[in-house]
């Protein structure tokens, strides 16, 4: 009798760590979700904040999308440092991205001059996230590959240039917001290469400072709102022009070495 009680606590016990593992398996493939569809639900909020049509509340609105940024990048490595990595949370996270940064910065550019342009500002509202949907296609259907870089400008940097350049709208041309929108839809679809910030590793024991981090951005954000997506803007064009200039120079060297080999075989 003791014996088969014995057992009986240690089977109880085995299943009850069972239990909790799976529980916790649980929770930590609901907390980078969590991150994710938090991003999803910025990116709704900012464009009803946009048909606001008020200066305020667009930067409100752009702010929003930049908060999705700070998410949108967390989520992944939360993934990574929780294993909870999943298809599911992959699509989950494209899906996310259309909305916060291909829908919402070209509602918000189409708030601000687009509408003015009958026809021609609806389809250019409806470009940019179809670029960054066949972006996020590409990407998710990539094989293998480095992984150190992107092919062809990220959606999130893409959307965050977009929702901020357009507070900025009256210091800019229609002409020049129109021709920037267009570019950064190309940049998207484009082979050229971007660096992949998201595979930078961060020690796990650095994690715990993550909610001080989304504190820090919240607070300086209702604190300054129409200073705050300047501060984004100027780094996220930085990097934009840098894929650029970077795919000009290995275009020009492949031209020089092409010569130099003509120049040899001629001679």
């Amino acid at each position: 009798m003791h014996s088969a009680f014995g057992q009986g606590e240690t089977v109880s016990a085995v299943e009850k760590q069972y239990q909790g593992g799976k529980r916790a398996e649980m929770i930590a493939r609901i907390i980078p979700n969590l991150f994710t569809m938090g991003n999803l639900f910025l990116g709704v909020i900012a464009m009803l904040l946009a048909f606001r049509d008020e200066p305020i509340y667009l930067s409100y609105a752009a702010i929003m999308v930049i908060i999705g940024m700070v998410l949108d990048g967390l989520d992944g490595r939360l993934a990574r440092m929780l294993n909870a990595q999943s298809d599911f949370g992959k699509e989950l996270d494209s899906l996310s991205d259309i909305v916060t940064f291909g829908v919402a910065p070209a509602l918000i550019m189409y708030v601000v001059i687009l509408q003015d342009m009958g026809w021609i500002g609806i389809l250019l509202t409806g470009l940019f996230p179809i670029c960054g949907a066949l972006r996020l296609a590409r990407f998710n259907s990539a094989v293998g590959g480095n992984t150190g870089y992107f092919v062809g400008l990220p959606i999130t940097a893409a959307g965050g240039v977009l929702a901020t350049l357009a507070l900025y709208h009256q210091a800019f041309s229609s002409v020049y917001l129109v021709l920037s929108m267009l570019g950064l839809s190309y940049l998207m679809i484009s082979n050229i290469k971007y660096p992949n910030f998201k595979k930078v590793g961060i020690p796990r024991s650095a994690y715990w400072v993550t909610p001080l981090i989304m504190v820090i951005v919240g607070v300086v954000a209702v604190r300054f709102p129409s200073q705050f997506p300047m501060i984004v803007f100027i780094p996220l064009v930085l990097y934009a022009l840098y894929g650029v200039k970077k795919n000009v120079d290995r275009m020009v060297r492949k031209r020089r070495c092409e010569k130099t080999e003509e120049e040899v075989i001629n001679s």
